[in-house]
């Protein structure tokens, strides 16, 4: 049987080779006059099924699966036709893969290798049957619908193309991928092919349908567009032709002026100096020289901004001060550690009877403890008595703070 298909395919291709300048004309006219060719090539392209006739006294035709043949090849921009028959090649896939598994399970694997090369080609076919309908559809976006010549033809052009993809967006909600998934079960072929390959043919199709709707939507409104300035402008040129003696009014004199005209009138441009002018040109320097004019008051003399002697010995004392409070915060580790106790800064610096200023020694203290090294510090503990600023949200006023050993 294999034989006798392989002896028929090489005919059927031979004809074409043969004949392939005949089968372009038709395919580019539409239809053959049997007084243009040979009588006998004519019958044998009816035998093999190229040429066929649709009605009696009807010209020659070429097939419909040879003038796919031919568009899909070509890429023809004429050719509209959308196959959106998912639903009858998922049902056919089914069978097939349950065909597969039944010639498995009887130990028949010459019969289930050929199912499954059938199944192959059907899940091959679907998936370059979605790319091709999608490729049909970018090519006439992408053309805006050249092989028609008005804007009412393309804005039909492009509602057939959006019903289209609103119906294979509709035959694509029929893939049930879990279904799918039980059909395969665990047979690795039989996965890969209603799964992996048909899901990712249902997602690149899916994306490029939606991208190919938002550009039809786009180029519709631009049609439309186009359209209706159109539609104005043929107006007037017919209502020139009609009257051709035509003068508008002047509506600045009617009462009830239209919209259109009534507009308020351009408002005065901002002054700017002119200085091409000759006349102008002492008034000119007048003007610059006032610009450029420093005027200095004399101000009084201040005697708390006049330079003044540095006192040395009170320099001195500041110093003195300084390392005071470093000491006395040194005191207050060293009084944790003695006592092991926690202490807070306020309580120590009242039991001390320390003449710090409050605030000074709870930031003296913050910084002594951050500036021990890590080994020390880890034998230490800070804890901080913070509240939030009664007036200002999301500020913190630190009150106190503890240490004391870990």
């Amino acid at each position: 049987m294999s034989q006798s298909l392989h002896q028929a395919g090489v005919k059927l291709l031979n004809a074409l080779s043969r004949n392939a300048d005949l089968i372009m004309q038709v395919y580019l006219s539409g239809s053959l006059h049997e007084a243009e060719a040979t009588p006998g090539v004519v019958e044998n392209l009816k035998k093999l099924g190229i040429l066929w006739r649709p009605e009696p006294g009807a010209p020659l035709r070429l097939k419909k699966a040879i003038r796919t043949l031919l568009e899909g090849s070509l890429h023809d921009e004429r050719n509209r036709q959308i196959d959106a028959n998912i639903g009858s090649a998922l049902a056919s896939l089914k069978t097939l893969a349950q065909h597969y598994k039944e010639a498995l399970h009887h130990h028949r694997y010459a019969e289930g290798q050929a199912h499954l090369n059938d199944l192959t080609e059907h899940v091959y076919a679907l998936t370059e049957s979605l790319g091709n309908n999608v490729r049909v559809l970018f090519s006439r976006i992408n053309n805006e619908f050249g092989y028609v010549a008005s804007i009412d033809a393309k804005i039909r052009e492009n509602e057939l193309a959006q019903n289209q993809v609103s119906e294979l967006l509709s035959q694509l909600e029929l893939f049930r991928f879990d279904e799918l998934s039980d059909v395969a079960g665990s047979n690795r072929e039989l996965r890969h092919l209603l799964v992996v390959a048909l899901q990712q043919s249902f997602s690149r199709c899916t994306q490029e349908l939606s991208i190919a709707q938002s550009r039809l939507l786009e180029l519709l409104g631009r049609f439309r567009e186009f359209r209706g300035r159109t539609r104005l402008l043929k107006g007037f040129v017919l209502h020139m032709e009609q009257q051709p003696d035509f003068m508008p009014a002047n509506y600045a004199n009617h009462s009830q002026v239209p919209l259109l005209f009534n507009q308020a009138r351009p408002l005065l441009q901002p002054a700017a100096v002119d200085v091409n002018r000759v006349d102008h040109e002492a008034e000119l320097l007048e003007l610059v020289g006032r610009i450029k004019a420093l005027h200095r008051a004399d101000k009084p003399r201040d005697e708390q901004r006049a330079a003044q002697s540095i006192d040395v010995e009170q320099q001195g004392q500041v110093e003195l001060d300084d390392q005071a409070i470093h000491q006395a915060v040194e005191s207050y580790f060293c009084e944790i550690i003695d006592t092991g106790k926690r202490l807070t800064a306020l309580e120590y610096l009242g039991q001390q009877q320390l003449e710090f200023d409050p605030e000074v020694w709870i930031y003296q203290v913050i910084g002594g403890y951050q500036g021990l090294n890590d080994e020390e510090r880890q034998y230490f503990e800070l804890a901080t008595e913070i509240e939030d600023h009664p007036i200002f949200d999301g500020n913190k006023i630190v009150r106190d703070v503890e240490l004391g050993l870990r």
